[in-house]
C-alpha cells in the first residue's frame, strides 16, 4: 500500500471481500505503507502500488492493482 489513496483502500477492501467469503478465519493479511516504511518495498521488490503478494503456502505469488478482478485474484492465490 502507499499512504491512504483510493485505489490502495479499494484493494484492501476488496481482498478483505475475497477473503472473508472464501477463507473465513483461515488467513493472515499484514498491510504495509511502503511510504512509512519505505526499505519493506527494496526488501520485497515491490516497484507497484498496490501489491499483493501471497507468501505460504507454496511459492510466493504476486497480483498488483485495486484486486477488482476478482476471479483473477482467486485464480492467482490458487483459492
Amino acid at each position: 500500500m502507499a499512504g491512504s489513496s483510493a485505489r490502495s483502500m479499494r484493494a484492501i477492501s476488496n481482498i478483505l471481500s475475497i477473503l472473508e467469503k472464501d477463507l473465513a478465519g483461515r488467513y493472515q493479511l499484514e498491510v504495509v505503507d511502503i511510504y512509512r516504511e519505505p526499505a519493506l518495498a527494496g526488501v520485497h521488490d515491490i516497484v507497484a502500488v498496490p501489491t499483493l503478494i501471497h507468501e505460504a503456502p507454496g511459492l510466493p505469488r504476486r497480483v498488483v492493482g485495486d484486486l477488482s478482478e476478482f476471479d483473477l485474484v482467486r485464480s492467482r492465490l490458487g483459492i
